[in-house]
């Protein structure tokens, strides 16, 4: 290099991308430009993607996809078949898949012809029945000659041809045409399985393109940066709302009101809020904004509600009750009640939720079972353990939930597969006291934990 040359950045790139894993470029060339050439071309790089093609020899379509394309804008049909023939890494029902999509659109066509209903019969019988299909699709494509519904007019013969082409990719092996925005879909995999494999992931933001993704240690949660010490008796549950920008927690009201000790909090979806359930005690609703009172739920019969949950919309709750009888009931925020499950075969029910989506509810009942009722479909199914749950929690999204035993194991299971077997965790104490364990971290990807031995555990 000449003394006032300037190095060319991209030689320099060049020279770096070397170390790239030669056998991505080695068999699989052909494959890589065409995936680079079709994601030029959809994020709207057009000439770029044709420098590609003329540069490298490789074209985006294959020769199989360029020669359908013109056969059938052009009604070749019987070229379009032998094209379909010559696909050698074909199974049979995709070839007769194929084969069928073609000449139901040329039956199609011909129907549209004043004088095309004979030849539409001789594809119907000679070149669509002998072909390996649901006869019920041979049968629905008879009674058209009858009917003449979807017959194909002139006019619409561009646009419908067009429509097959997309039809015959979708069962034609993918090297024929790649895959509308393969490239795209390659990266997310990628991306989603470095997440998946971060034993540390807890990163709230996006991941970046530009290097492998790998969290440390230190995004999780591991250093006390609070204490609160303004309670006058030990503290038997909490419940996290929305806190202060700077993640500080503060005093903002007491509430008085209840004559024994809280054992159960649930905050409102908006924030605006709370529930408290006493010990024995009925069920109070408190305006977060005032500390206030707003409303005591007894349920009639002074009955004593031991657990509660919201709906989405902040304007229902469901409450669970053993006494005077087991029961559980919905209402509204001034103690209406809406829907009502009782009687003799109600088992005790110890712990509630609601699914994000207000689809179903969950509920704990006679210690070893987990009774989960869809309100839309109707229907409700169990998951039952082998020892007592003391407490269940729900993932963010409704998809999952963990419940506590009193094994000192937590179960993690997914709501909407039927399985016998959920994810089992162990490394917590729980011997004398109720641990509710939670989700945490993003996309609640870990469960975090009490422990009786002073602990905070991330599992």
């Amino acid at each position: 290099m000449e003394a006032n040359e300037t190095p060319d950045t991209r030689s320099l790139t060049d020279a770096k991308s070397i170390e790239v894993p030669r056998r991505v470029l080695g068999e699989r060339r052909t494959e890589f430009v065409r995936i680079i050439v079709q994601c030029l071309y959809s994020l709207g790089y057009r000439r770029a993607a044709a420098t590609l093609e003329s540069e490298s020899g490789v074209s985006l379509d294959s020769p199989e996809y360029t020669a359908l394309f013109f056969d059938v804008m052009a009604g070749r049909w019987d070229d379009c078949i032998a094209t379909i023939e010559s696909i050698e890494d074909m199974d049979c029902g995709a070839r007769a898949a194929a084969a069928f999509l073609v000449w139901k659109e040329h039956f199609l066509e011909l129907l549209g012809l004043k004088d095309g209903f004979l030849m539409a019969r001789d594809v119907l019988s000679e070149r669509i029945a002998p072909l390996d299909m649901d006869r019920q699709r041979v049968h629905g494509l008879a009674r058209l000659l009858i009917s003449l519904e979807g017959i194909v007019n002139v006019e619409d013969r561009v646009r419908r041809r067009l429509g097959l082409l997309l039809d015959l990719v979708e069962v034609l092996p993918p090297w024929v045409r790649v895959p509308s925005a393969r490239l795209e879909h390659l990266v997310e995999m990628t991306v989603l399985k470095q997440i998946a494999s971060c034993f540390y992931h807890n990163s709230p933001g996006e991941v970046t393109l530009y290097e492998d993704h790998k969290c440390s240690q230190e995004q999780i949660p591991s250093k006390c940066s609070q204490v609160t010490s303004k309670f006058k008796i030990s503290v038997q549950c909490q419940c996290l709302s929305i806190v202060n920008k700077d993640d500080s927690i503060s005093l903002r009201h007491v509430l008085e009101g209840h004559m024994k000790p809280i054992s159960f909090l649930a905050w409102s979806p908006n924030d605006r809020m709370l529930l408290t359930c006493g010990n024995g005690e009925a069920l109070k609703l408190w305006d977060v904004c005032n500390g206030m009172c707003k409303f005591t739920f007894t349920g009639g019969a002074n009955r004593i509600i031991s657990s509660c949950a919201w709906f989405p919309e902040s304007e229902k709750i469901v409450c669970g009750s053993w006494e005077p009888d087991n029961r559980i009931f919905t209402c509204d925020l001034e103690g209406n009640e809406l829907e009502v499950w009782e009687g003799e075969r109600m088992p005790k029910v110890t712990d509630l939720a609601v699914t994000p989506d207000g689809r179903c509810l969950i509920s704990i009942c006679s210690n070893k079972e987990i009774l989960i009722r869809d309100f839309h479909r109707g229907n409700e199914w169990k998951i039952h353990e082998e020892h007592s749950i003391t407490s269940l929690s729900l993932s963010s999204d409704g998809q999952f939930l963990i419940v506590n035993l009193n094994s000192e194991e937590i179960h993690l299971w997914n709501i909407n597969v039927s399985s016998s077997l959920p994810d089992k965790f162990r490394g917590h104490k729980q011997g004398k006291y109720v641990i509710r364990s939670c989700f945490g971290g993003s996309n609640c990807l870990f469960i975090a934990s009490g422990s009786e031995d002073s602990q905070v555990m991330f599992l």
